[in-house]
């Protein structure tokens, strides 16, 4: 059986992968709308082979929707700002 924590997990992935993939926000609001409603519409399977199964296909299509370049924010690690304009660093010196 999938546990809630993995729910939570493939959903908020979910979420993120068609961040990747929308331009604007108010896109991105119609598909997770969308989403959210496909995970409502499972949310009372409580046979454990079946979640399995579900589990299982939505990890297939996570994947194979990857987005080739997913979104980095620019002042994150591996964004285009990222480490600009650092602060000099404080040196205690006594003289």
């Amino acid at each position: 059986m999938a546990s809630k924590q993995a729910i939570s997990s493939l959903y908020r992935r979910c979420l993120k992968l068609s961040l990747d993939w929308a331009v604007h926000r108010y896109i991105w609001r119609g598909q997770a709308l969308y989403i959210r409603s496909l995970f409502e519409a499972n949310k009372d399977v409580r046979e454990p082979r079946q979640q399995r199964i579900l589990f299982e296909e939505a990890e297939a299509l996570l994947e194979k929707w990857k987005h080739p370049e997913p979104y980095i924010p620019p002042t994150a690690p591996g964004g285009s700002k990222f480490e600009r304009n650092i602060p000099a660093p404080i040196l205690d010196r006594t003289y």
